[in-house]
C-alpha cells in the first residue's frame, strides 16, 4: 500500500499535465498622472489642511482656548 503511495508521488506526469499560465506584463499607469514625489506632496499639503482647520474648529467651538487670550 505504502509503495503505490510513493510510486505515485514520484510520478511527474502530474506536472507535465498542470498547464501554466503567465499573465502579460502589466503597463503601469502613473496615478492621476502625477509622480510619486508629487502625489506626496498632495498629501503632505492635505494633511496640514486637515490639521489646521480641525484646531481653527476647536477654537470656533471653544472647546479648547488659547492661553494668551
Amino acid at each position: 500500500m505504502l509503495d503505490d503511495l510513493r510510486r505515485d508521488a514520484d510520478d511527474t506526469s502530474f506536472e507535465e499535465e498542470t498547464p501554466v499560465f503567465i499573465e502579460p506584463p502589466r503597463r503601469q499607469k502613473p496615478f492621476l498622472g502625477m509622480l510619486p514625489w508629487q502625489r506626496f506632496v498632495i498629501a503632505l499639503m492635505l494633511l496640514f489642511m486637515t490639521c489646521i482647520l480641525s484646531a481653527f474648529c476647536l477654537l470656533v467651538t471653544e472647546k479648547i482656548v488659547l492661553p494668551f487670550l
